[in-house]
């Protein structure tokens, strides 16, 4: 008997399931072919809610009572489907609504399993999530070159693959493979599978252009059915399961420390899979994701994904983007490494000439040799055609004359020693070769914008415009209105931040701004633990209940001891009661010493830095880190250096990648009673980012 849908998500925009009976050439009946189309273009993606399932429900039923020849379900154009309608999430406030979604999922997608009849899935486009769980419960697969995302993103999110996919995909491709898909991939940023490594994995059965792709499809599912061709699937390695999963459970220990609920239970549910696809695990796969939609982590984590999709691409405070100017030529100052990446974005995003200059032809030469060969590792991966590369060759040049490579540019961004004199002195030359409407951005991590301009003739057009290294990856840009600054520069800044596809946050002028401030104050009380004689690796790892992505020495380690000791004293001069200056830092800045070695912690920086007599414990460790992050977090809202702490948290995710079950770190102080005890409140009312109060 049908499970009778109870639960309903107010807000679900429903995917409908329209089915149609279909002539293909050499068979006797029709295709049934269900399409998942909710109405808009493929900027709105298909998802699967009640409604959308309900639909689905009916129209397999349908397609099955006209006894076709195959049945097979895609989608609109370039979407087949992204997954559960998470949105309906946080509308579900008790587990019996919880256990009737996981239910209703698998009750409808098994229709697909078990059907009399052979099942197909044509993927058209993006598939993720309980998308892609739905093609896997097809018998056979075809996938579009095209597909520009493929992925089970739920471990991201805290929560799990939960309509099938647990059990389905290593009983498909084995554990090996199921293991990268499901947990590896998700915590590495939410690494998407191209079209042709989902074939060479075994998740599709045929790949296909996107042209002719859905008259192919057919055409290849009418041949499998006739018995002209046969799928074959390698058979799957059992013997080295158990081994598989507890190599996998060690090195997400190493990554994430066991902060992740939903990693471990994905974990849990693959090891259960080695017996196949059995009722026993496909129960505990619907238990496991009842409770973890019933968890905070969930909640923080549909919280971070409405930040990075909705937030990120409607900045707060940015100004009508009809003020902003067009940018035909850049020039860059600086050759070094950061300019060398900033030079090679704009080219590439803006497809206009880029300048780039420094204090002397070799170091021009270094830059534009960077580039180049840049370039040509990215034809070699076969991410640039060749013709595209010809083409940012020319347009990427140097010179050491500024007035003859930056005379003609829209905007010029300066990347240069980190320090307040070297940059106005820049900006003093510059302003005399630049026209008055020149656009001029300064990529400082921690110096004050206003100050940099405060000789400059038109210091209306000055703003900060802070990337993350590597620029080519990291999607945050802090952009910075200084004193002065006007709304057609920041509405340029905003209209450039998008062209380059970053994910843009307004910033007040501020010390270090964002990100850099709160890191500095985060791991500078990991630091103030050193010198009071806290063991390394205890300060080290007292922050792994966090699952941050990486421990303090190694951050430290990849920063730079110099750079994170300049940005620290930048930051004690602003705010010296709250900013120390470490003498650990100082001790290992003068050493030269690797911090890490083989990925242990190096023993001559243990020795070095011996002698504090009033140690910590990891638990003391942390409180104190955690209570410094809530206070600091609290005086820049107050001092309104963002507009809201979601902002906060989005910098925190795509600056640092933090992860999505933390919200950021607001929702998780919040729900472990942090903020209230620091700062007398909470960030959020109670319910947002966390479960209902």
């Amino acid at each position: 008997m049908e499970r009778r849908v109870e639960v309903t998500f107010p807000n679900e925009v429903v995917t409908h399931a329209k089915l149609r009976l279909t002539a293909v050439p050499g068979l006797a009946k029709p295709a049934a072919i269900i399409t998942l189309d909710n109405g808009f273009d493929h900027t709105k993606p298909n998802t699967m809610g009640p409604g959308g399932l309900a639909s689905l429900s009916t129209a397999i039923d349908e397609a099955l009572a006209a006894d076709p020849a195959f049945l097979a379900v895609t989608g609109k154009p370039y979407i087949f489907c992204v997954g559960a309608d998470i949105t309906g999430i946080p509308f579900v406030t008790e587990r019996s609504q919880a256990a009737e979604i996981e239910a209703l999922g698998h009750q409808v997608y098994a229709k697909l399993r078990t059907a009399p009849v052979p099942t197909f899935a044509f993927v058209n486009g993006a598939a993720m999530g309980g998308g892609l769980e739905l093609a896997l419960h097809c018998q056979y697969r075809t996938l579009s070159a095209g597909a520009a995302a493929l992925s089970l993103p739920e471990v991201s999110l805290g929560l799990i693959p939960g309509w099938g996919g647990s059990q389905l995909l290593p009983n498909l491709i084995g554990v090996v493979g199921a293991a990268q898909v499901i947990v590896q991939n998700p915590l590495m940023m939410n690494k998407q599978l191209r079209p042709k490594q989902a074939v060479e994995l075994g998740i599709a059965d045929a790949l296909f252009e996107p042209a002719d792709f859905l008259e192919r499809s057919l055409l290849w599912a009418a041949s499998v059915v006739t018995g002209q061709t046969t799928v074959e699937r390698p058979e799957i390695d059992r013997d080295m399961w158990d081994a598989v999963v507890y190599f996998a459970r060690t090195e997400l220990d190493k990554k994430i420390h066991g902060a992740s609920p939903a990693a471990t239970k994905a974990l849990d549910l693959l090891a259960l899979a080695k017996d196949g696809v059995t009722e026993a695990g496909l129960a505990a796969e619907r238990e496991a994701a009842t409770d973890l939609i019933m968890s905070d982590e969930l909640r923080a984590g549909i919280y971070s994904f409405d930040l990075v999709q909705r937030r990120a691409k409607r900045p707060a405070g940015a100004p009508d983007r009809s003020l902003a100017r067009d940018v035909t030529k850049v020039g860059v100052v600086g050759a070094g490494l950061m300019a060398s990446q900033l030079a090679l974005l704009f080219a590439r995003r803006l497809e206009v000439p880029v300048v780039i200059t420094d204090l002397d032809q070799e170091r021009v030469d270094k830059g534009l040799a960077y580039v180049q060969a840049e370039i040509a590792k990215s034809v070699a991966k076969g991410r640039l055609t060749e013709l595209k590369a010809a083409k940012l060759r020319t347009l990427v040049t140097g010179t050491v004359d500024k007035a003859a490579g930056f005379s003609d540019a829209d905007f010029v961004i300066e990347a240069v020693f980190e320090e307040l004199g070297v940059k106005k002195k820049v900006w003093a030359e510059i302003e005399e070769i630049v026209s008055p409407e020149t656009i001029l951005a300064t990529n400082t991590s921690s110096l004050s914008v206003s100050a940099m301009g405060a000789d400059l003739k038109h210091p209306e057009r000055l703003v900060g415009f802070h990337f993350f290294n590597p620029v080519a990856v990291m999607p945050l840009l802090e952009i910075v209105r200084a004193e002065h600054t006007n709304d057609v520069t920041l509405a340029t800044a905003f209209a450039l931040g998008k062209q380059l596809k970053k994910s843009c946050v307004l910033v007040k002028d501020a010390p270090a701004f964002v990100f850099n401030r709160i890191l500095t104050r985060f791991f500078g009380e990991i630091y103030n633990a050193i010198d009071l004689g806290t063991p390394l690796d205890v300060a080290n790892t007292a922050l792994d209940p966090l699952g941050l992505p990486m421990r303090p020495l190694e951050l430290l380690q990849l920063v730079g001891p110099a750079v994170a000791a300049h940005v620290g004293k930048t930051m004690h001069g602003a705010y010296p009661d709250r900013f120390k200056v470490s003498p650990s830092m100082e001790k290992i800045v003068a050493a030269g010493q690797p911090l890490l070695v083989d990925d242990e912690i190096n023993p001559a920086v243990v020795e070095l830095l011996a002698g504090g007599q009033t140690p910590l414990t990891a638990e003391e460790v942390r409180e104190r880190a955690l209570a410094a992050l809530a206070e600091e977090i609290r005086i820049m809202l107050d001092e309104g250096v963002v507009a809201d702490s979601a902002d906060i948290d989005l910098c925190l995710i795509l600056g640092g990648g933090w992860p999505f079950w933390l919200g950021g770190i607001t929702p998780y102080l919040d729900r472990t009673g942090v903020s209230e005890k620091v700062t007398g409140r909470r960030f959020a009312p109670a319910g947002v980012a966390t479960l209902p109060a």
